[in-house]
């Protein structure tokens, strides 16, 4: 016995079919959309009539009802692409759906970023592992538990960002290291990379925000020579096996003895030159034996345990590295500088 509603279903599929190989614009698509597929189209209204029919009738008129819809829909898909692709070539334009998809260009690594990545690498085939720590800091890890004394400049509002609550961006990533070895017990073994805040006046070797990359062993037994080979091995792998280091004597509030550590001129070789100022070396950062205090103040017992820290400002390395002279190029973000590297 014939099933009316699927009859009609099977009529209006046939008469939209038709309407759409005809239709020469979008809205013509539309219109028949509406009609068969839209809200109050034929097959929302059929689907309420239904509920009348007898289950074997329902179940074939239900074959019919989905069967329309995703032949309609993909009539009405193909039509919106016939559509298209003659109006793009009624104006001049051929499209061809079978080009593959233009590639968008790749981006590459800022040389901060390219330093950081190849300083971290050194330091994990010496073994060290990376730590990180937040960049708003308490006075305690940015300054306390680092033995740097009430006085001291570096603790002035003048030199660090102070929020009201008396927090602050940290100055250094030396905080990491307390907040470390706050949370295990030696042996340490970390380096650091991150960015820093310092109320300096932009320049050619000053900005307000910088990174560096600092490093700390705590072990038994650890010596000034210790801290010697590693630099002197990081210097190597960075700048070229020919590289010289040397050690000079300092002041650090974290360290003692603490020393300022200079690479060889990478521009002269060390034979002199207008960069190195004729001295044959490059100022590079500090370092030194970890204070005793340091040690007491993270819990570590410093007749037992021993150490070396040091630090070193990764805008200084990629400037050396890349021959930059200004500081400020590696935050312009001009695409011609950056291209470069």
């Amino acid at each position: 016995m014939p099933n009316p509603i699927a009859e009609q279903i099977n009529s209006a599929l046939l008469d939209a079919e038709a309407k759409l190989v005809a239709a020469s614009d979008e809205a013509a698509v539309e219109e028949v959309r509406i009609h068969i597929l839209g809200r109050k189209g034929l097959l929302a209204s059929l689907s309420g009539a239904m509920g009348a029919l007898s289950p074997k009738e329902r179940k074939t008129a239900g074959i019919a009802f989905n069967n329309a819809r995703e032949r309609c829909r993909e009539l009405i898909d193909a039509a919106l692409v016939r559509i298209k692709s003659s109006s793009q070539a009624g104006s001049g334009e051929l499209l061809d759906l079978t080009l593959p998809g233009r590639r968008q260009p790749l981006g590459r690594k800022h040389p901060i970023v390219t330093v950081i990545d190849e300083a971290v690498a050194i330091f994990r085939r010496l073994g060290f592992i990376v730590a990180d720590g937040p960049e708003i800091e308490d006075v305690f890890h940015n300054f306390d538990a680092l033995n740097t004394p009430a006085a001291h400049p570096s603790r002035d509002p003048g030199d660090t960002f102070y929020f009201a609550d008396g927090r602050l961006l940290r100055t250094q990533t030396s905080p990491v290291q307390i907040r470390t070895m706050q949370s295990q017990e030696p042996p340490v073994r970390i380096v650091a990379p991150g960015r820093c805040f310092r109320r300096d006046t932009p320049d050619a070797t000053h900005s307000m925000n910088f990174h560096q990359i600092e490093g700390l062993l705590i072990d038994r037994e650890v010596s000034l020579a210790d801290l010697k080979s590693i630099l002197q091995k990081f210097a190597g792998e960075m700048f070229g096996e020919k590289i010289k280091i040397r050690l000079r004597p300092h002041f650090f509030p974290f360290t003692e003895p603490s020393v300022e550590y200079d690479f060889s001129c990478i521009m002269c070789n060390g034979s002199g030159c207008g960069v190195c100022k004729d001295s044959g070396w490059l100022e590079i950062a500090g370092a030194g034996v970890v204070d005793p205090n340091v040690l007491k103040n993270v819990g570590y017992d410093p007749e037992i345990w021993s150490g070396y820290a040091f630090g070193m400002g990764i805008e200084r390395i990629a400037m050396l590295r890349y021959r930059i002279n200004d500081i400020r190029l590696l935050y312009e973000n001009d695409v011609r500088f950056l291209e470069q590297f």
